[in-house]
């Protein structure tokens, strides 16, 4: 284990006592907004997912030019499927002891256990007092509400206006992965009990409110080794989204509108069906505030796509097919000003003290986080990176069968007619 991963997992032990002391618990990352493996956190500013091989291989051996535009990696950890002191079962993270040759899992099962009370699995049964109707009913209500929820393709919800972070909900698309893949360990612990996971930048933990959009990109989604089946649904999937014409579509989304207090949600099966103009509409309502576009976050993303579409161009051989773009901002209303107060000798000045709170708050469910760029300038800070590498190739790839020569096209593609996108709304929001 190497002694920046040794460093932290010191930071993030199981502080009780018993089998589990010395790991980590894993929790539900809860901004996961697409894909299909279940995303944990394992720390503040860490997640985890399962270990992939041609994945990890691809974070171990990425050029720096492309290494600045996806998160950071961090190592590899060794899960397993265990019971705390009240008899529920969680996901524990352990450093890795074996031949890291050997950490490949047969299948991407993984996934996570909460502290959170709804996802949790408790062997104990229920005190037979609370079995009356009452009891019954609430939770019948509860499973059918979440059953909505979970079918739901976009979601709607009003927050208090104030402090919404407490109030920020649980994305549906991660509580649906983690319940389908905590189910599949559950009913496999029994045969294999550890799983690998690779330790990757939570890229969501500076911000209060993360506002998180995922873009599949490409005009191709299959692999190389795909199934002539899978081929066959990856190519239907493609040719019946946005994916075909304009080599991007929406993945996942969830956005706060500071200004009407609401928080929505829209899964991947909604952005299938959406045409052109409705994949606009929806990258309009995810830079708004509710009731104004928020022009001041789209140079900065455009900045940042050009620079991508750029070192993409020059990376020779490299195929991201199935990856993503994940796009992030800050939701949270801006800090308000602080107000002057009386100094001693009679002058006014201001409250430094409270400034420096504005400047720093917490981010992502309990992390410290600057709202705003070093820079002083207030813009806000808007993140943009790719993600999920299960199926990228290149020429270094040694075992891969299929060469491909110059850049990804169909990726690059998508780049271009994002940014073309991004670019009309700014001119239109300058009008």
């Amino acid at each position: 284990m190497s002694p920046a991963l040794e460093a932290l997992m010191e930071g993030c032990r199981y502080p009780g006592k018993g089998p589990l002391k010395g790991g980590v618990m894993l929790e539900p990352f809860v901004h996961q907004v697409g894909g299909h493996s279940c995303v944990l956190r394992f720390g503040e500013q860490t997640i985890c997912k399962p270990l992939i091989p041609r994945e990890h291989q691809f974070y171990k051996s990425l050029p720096p030019e492309i290494r600045r535009f996806t998160p950071q990696y961090k190592g590899v950890v060794s899960v397993s499927f265990e019971e705390d002191e009240e008899g529920n079962l969680c996901l524990i993270a352990y450093p890795l002891h074996s031949d890291p040759s050997d950490i490949e899992n047969k299948e991407p099962l993984a996934d996570g256990e909460p502290k959170n009370k709804l996802l949790k699995w408790s062997k104990k049964k229920p005190s037979t007092l609370l079995e009356n109707e009452r009891g019954r009913q609430s939770r019948k209500e509860e499973k059918s509400k979440s059953n909505r929820e979970d079918k739901a393709e976009v979601l709607y919800y009003s927050l208090e206006k104030g402090n919404v972070v407490p109030q920020i909900k649980h994305n549906p698309w991660s509580l649906q992965c983690h319940q389908q893949h905590l189910q599949r360990m559950k009913e496999n612990s029994k045969h294999r009990n550890q799983h690998k996971f690779i330790l990757l930048e939570n890229l969501t933990w500076r911000y209060r409110v993360p506002c998180v959009l995922d873009l599949k990109m490409g005009t191709r989604q299959h692999g190389d080794d795909a199934t002539e089946e899978k081929k066959a649904n990856q190519i239907r999937k493609c040719q019946q989204s946005t994916s075909s014409s304009i080599g991007v579509r929406l993945c996942g989304m969830q956005v706060y509108h500071s200004v009407t207090g609401q928080l929505i949600f829209m899964n991947k099966y909604h952005g299938r069906k959406l045409s052109l103009a409705g994949f606009k509409e929806a990258l309009c309502q995810f830079f708004s505030d509710g009731q104004v576009l928020r022009k001041e976050l789209l140079s900065p993303v455009l900045q940042r796509l050009k620079e991508m579409r750029a070192v993409l161009e020059a990376c020779e051989s490299y195929r991201f097919f199935s990856s993503s773009l994940l796009i992030i901002y800050d939701g949270a209303p801006p800090p308000a000003p602080a107000r002057p107060r009386p100094s001693r000798g009679g002058e006014e000045e201001d409250e430094e003290d409270d400034e420096d709170e504005d400047d720093e708050e917490e981010g992502a469910y309990g992390g410290r986080s600057q709202r705003r760029d070093s820079s002083g300038s207030g813009s806000p800070l808007v993140d943009v990176r790719m993600i999920d590498f299960a199926h990228t190739t290149c020429r270094d790839y040694g075992e891969d069968v299929v060469v491909h020569e110059g850049g990804d096209s169909g990726y690059i593609f998508g780049l271009q007619n994002l940014i073309s996108i991004l670019s009309q709304l700014e001119e239109h929001s300058n009008d």
